[in-house]
């Protein structure tokens, strides 16, 4: 067995266990029914010939499992970093024995952290990249507009009514009316767009062509033909690189295009910095991981993976999906979304031991002062109280280990720049 993993005997006997037994006695005999009896008026002796003892070992044990756990921690040297595990060897009438098996930290040796030789390269952005940016931010901001004469353009919107015929039968879920294509979205079958291409306001067109072959099982290379009429084209206007647009963007200093193109860039390289930062980092633990000796127990793996699950399955519920519909979209069982977590897992059990090791070694803390001011800062931040803040952490203690493994990663990436 591994030097951080102990596994301690708890019995619970005598008076203790008959207390436990009595307690979940007192709480079936509350929703049992015997001929005879009123509810909850059935005499113990009664009780137990009818049900049998068996019945109560289950909250017994519930009601001992705590302080078996307790009297487990105060005998073992070890202290434990995921949920104990918990096995009943033996159980009767007159006590339960607990096996309680404590997984502690493992033994963390590190290598090399300091001076790791990891490439940094410095920031660039080309004229091409601040072109095109601005180009991008023109597009958000473009206006849509109807397009009174002409015919339907790349980019346009052409707002049509259509019918489809298979066979000279009327195709099924295959008309609509005043639905908005986007010429080059290839929303329909191929073809469709590019029929509608150079049509007038108004105009009606028969478009002849052909399911792929790859289509549902009933139109698979069938022939079909859309009648088609044009009610309306909306095109999207780029705005002029003015003073306006200059203010939708909120660079309320900038009066020229030259000086948009500076902040601009200055954007692009504060994000282009933040990626190569967060590249940096990465490999600079990744490395320094590599270079530390560390055994991992699949209980630690197993224990942070449920943790990654509880978070995935957070994260579903703000898309409005549960667990089990993911999982039928995905064509994939829980053992599969455990088994594709466990290298992250391991990666961040692994980064987490290295910070706090590197912590220990540095003697890098976090002060009382250190932390309150960090939380006063992280609460305007966020635009909540420090109260509301220091409740989401869950306490002081652990504000102040996050900022102890912030100050951590600082002080890698300062001795590997």
């Amino acid at each position: 067995m591994a030097k951080n993993i102990e596994k301690v005997t708890i019995k619970i006997e005598g008076e203790e266990w008959q207390k436990a037994l009595d307690k979940a006695f007192k709480k079936h005999v509350k929703e049992v029914k015997v001929d005879g009896f009123r509810k909850g008026a059935v005499p113990k002796n009664i009780y137990l010939e009818k049900f049998g003892i068996e019945s109560l070992y289950v909250d017994a044990v519930d009601t001992c499992i705590n302080d078996a756990y307790q009297k487990a921690l105060k005998e073992s040297k070890v202290e434990p970093v995921i949920e104990p595990k918990v096995d009943i060897p033996a159980i009767d009438k007159d006590s339960v024995t607990f096996e309680i098996t404590i997984t502690g930290k493992p033994e963390v040796k590190l290598g090399e952290y300091k001076g790791l030789k990891i490439k940094k390269d410095k920031v660039k952005v080309t004229k091409e990249e601040i072109d095109h940016e601005i180009d991008h931010l023109r597009e958000e901001f473009a206006e849509i507009r109807v397009k009174e004469d002409g015919k339907v353009e790349d980019g346009d919107t052409a707002v049509i009514d259509f019918k489809g015929y298979v066979d000279g039968e009327e195709l099924e879920g295959g008309s609509g009316e005043n639905f908005p294509l986007e010429i080059g979205s290839h929303t329909f079958i191929p073809g469709f767009e590019e029929g509608v291409l150079g049509m007038k306001v108004n105009e009606e067109k028969d478009l002849d062509l052909q399911f792929p072959k790859d289509y549902v099982k009933d139109l698979a290379g069938k022939k079909v033909t859309f009648h088609v009429t044009l009610k309306e084209i909306k095109t999207r206007v780029l705005p002029d690189i003015d003073e306006n647009f200059f203010k939708d963007l909120g660079y309320d200093k900038v009066t020229n295009a030259d000086e948009l193109a500076k902040e601009v860039e200055e954007v692009l390289k504060k994000h282009k910095q933040d990626e190569m930062d967060d590249r940096f980092i990465e490999e600079v633990l990744s490395k320094a991981s590599e270079n530390m000796k560390v055994e991992l127990t699949p209980e630690i793996v197993d224990d942070e993976v449920h943790r990654m699950i509880h978070q995935f399955e957070d994260q579903l519920k703000m898309q409005g999906l549960k667990m089990d519909q993911y999982l039928e979209f995905s064509k994939m069982t829980m053992d599969d979304v455990h088994k594709n977590m466990e290298p992250e897992a391991t990666k961040r059990i692994k980064y987490r031991y290295l910070l706090e090791a590197v912590a220990e070694a540095e003697k890098i803390e976090v002060t009382d002062e250190e932390a309150d001011k960090d939380a006063e800062e992280m609460a305007q931040n966020y635009g909540i109280s420090k109260e509301e803040l220091l409740k989401a952490f869950g306490s002081m203690e652990v504000l102040k280990y996050d900022a102890k493994m912030r100050k951590t990663l600082e002080f890698l990436k300062k001795n590997n720049e």
